[in-house]
């Protein structure tokens, strides 16, 4: 689980939006739209791993 506090400073790297816990594995940019993953509890910020909101369940 990410802390609250590390939650309050994430940004999208392409809008630089404020991210939101989407599910316990996933943060979403509401902007762009997209999800991306939390891996090991480390979220992973990088375009190319981000996915489409409807690919991601």
């Amino acid at each position: 689980m990410i802390s609250q506090e590390l939650l309050e400073i994430l940004a999208c790297p392409k809008c630089h939006t404020k991210v939101e816990l989407k599910a316990p594995d996933q943060l979403r940019c509401p902007s762009c739209k997209v999800v991306y993953p939390i891996v090991d509890g480390i979220p992973v910020m990088l375009i190319e791993e981000a996915k489409p909101e409807s690919e991601s369940g």
